[in-house]
C-alpha cells in the first residue's frame, strides 16, 4: 500500500512538472495561441492497483480577460432588427435600413469569431460591474429588436453555430402573431442562452404625450409577462425607436430594470449611465470595413491560467461480500 502511494505521488509529480514545462513553453509561442484555449494532458499512467482503478487528468485553461475594477468599459452593443433578404430601397426605405441579409449576418458573425471576439450579454456586464467576474477579451453584445420571426429562423441558428449568446428585445403583444416569434420559440432561445429582454407591450414610445402611468404599464406588464414565460427575472430594456427623455428614464428605473439601451452611437458604457446605454447600428448594405471600424477600440486584457486535476474511475467497483475484505484497502 505504501509503495502504491509513493507511485501515485511520483507520477502526479511528474505530471505537474510536465504542466509547468508546457506553461514555460507558452511564452515562446504566445503569438500563435488563440485568445482562449483548454489543453488536456494525457492521463497519468498509474496502475489500477495503485489508484483503486482511477486515472488522473491534469488540464490547463488559458484565457485573456478584462480585469475587474474599470468604472467604464468599451463594449460594442450591436443593434440588429430584421435578418432577412433586403426589400427594395425604392418601395421600403425604412425596411431596407433595418434589414441585414442572412448571408451578411453570417459573414459578420464569422469575422467576430475568427478575430477572437466573445459574445456576452447584460448578465455578464452586471457581474463585471458587481466585481464578481471579469469580462473575456474583446467582448461584444449582439442585440436584436422587436422579436421578428427571423430572429428564430435566421439569426438563432447562426448564433448557436458560433456558440454566441445575444439579447433579444421582445415586444410582448407581438408574440404569437404572424411574422413574429412564438412563445415556445422565446422559451427555447432563453434555455439555449439567449438573454430575453423587454421592448414594451406594443412598441409604444415612452416619455412623450402619454402619462407616466401609461409608460409604467408598458414597462411593468411587458416585464411581468416575459418573466412568467421564461421563469426568471427580466432586467433589461430597449427604448422603442430609441426615443427617451427624463420621464422615460425615471419610469424604466421605477419599473425595476437594470439597464436600457438607446440608438445613440458609441461603444463606451458605465454603470452610472446604464439607463441610456448606446449602441452600434448594423443596417443593411454597409461595407464590411465599416462594420469592423464601428466596433471601436478593444480594451486591454491580461492572460490568466488555471489548472484542474480530474480523477476518473476506469475500473468497475466490485461489491463487497460478507466476511470478504475489500482488496483495494
Amino acid at each position: 500500500m505504501r509503495a502504491g502511494a509513493r507511485h501515485v505521488a511520483v507520477v502526479l509529480g511528474l505530471a505537474l512538472a510536465a504542466a509547468y514545462v508546457v506553461q514555460a513553453d507558452d511564452s515562446t509561442r504566445s503569438a500563435a495561441r488563440p485568445a482562449a484555449a483548454t489543453v488536456a494532458l494525457q492521463p497519468a499512467l498509474v496502475s489500477a492497483a495503485d489508484t483503486a482503478g482511477r486515472d488522473y487528468f491534469i488540464a490547463r485553461h488559458i484565457q485573456d480577460v478584462i480585469p475587474l475594477g474599470s468604472r467604464s468599459i468599451s463594449v460594442p452593443i450591436l443593434m440588429y432588427h430584421y435578418i432577412r433578404p433586403s426589400p427594395s430601397i425604392r418601395t421600403d426605405m425604412l425596411g431596407y435600413r433595418l434589414s441585414v441579409t442572412p448571408q451578411n449576418f453570417e459573414v459578420q458573425m464569422d469575422w467576430l469569431y475568427a478575430h477572437g471576439y466573445h459574445a456576452v450579454n447584460f448578465n455578464d456586464v452586471r457581474a463585471y460591474f458587481a466585481g464578481r467576474t471579469p469580462l473575456p477579451a474583446k467582448p461584444v453584445i449582439i442585440t436584436l429588436d422587436d422579436g421578428y420571426r427571423d430572429l428564430y429562423t435566421a439569426a438563432f441558428p447562426v448564433l448557436r453555430a458560433h456558440r454566441f449568446t445575444a439579447v433579444a428585445y421582445i415586444v410582448t403583444s407581438f408574440v404569437n402573431q404572424p411574422a413574429y416569434v412564438t412563445a415556445a420559440q422565446v422559451v427555447e432561445m432563453d434555455r439555449a442562452g439567449i438573454e430575453i429582454a423587454s421592448h414594451t407591450i406594443d412598441h409604444a414610445s415612452l416619455g412623450g404625450r402619454a402619462s407616466f402611468a401609461a409608460d409604467m404599464r408598458e414597462l411593468v406588464q411587458s416585464k411581468q409577462w416575459l418573466e412568467q414565460l421564461v421563469g426568471h427575472p427580466v432586467l433589461d430594456f430597449a427604448y422603442p425607436s430609441g426615443q427617451f427623455n427624463a420621464v422615460a428614464v425615471a419610469a424604466v428605473r421605477a419599473a425595476g430594470y437594470y439597464s436600457a439601451v438607446t440608438e445613440i452611437p458609441s461603444t463606451v458604457h458605465s454603470e452610472i449611465d446604464r439607463y441610456t446605454w448606446t449602441r452600434v447600428r448594423v443596417g443593411g448594405g454597409e461595407a464590411m470595413s465599416d462594420f469592423i471600424a464601428n466596433l471601436g477600440a478593444c480594451m486591454p486584457s491580461v492572460r490568466v491560467m488555471s489548472r484542474a486535476v480530474d480523477v476518473e474511475d476506469v475500473l468497475p467497483r466490485l461489491p463487497r461480500t460478507m466476511n470478504q475484505p475489500d482488496s483495494r484497502f
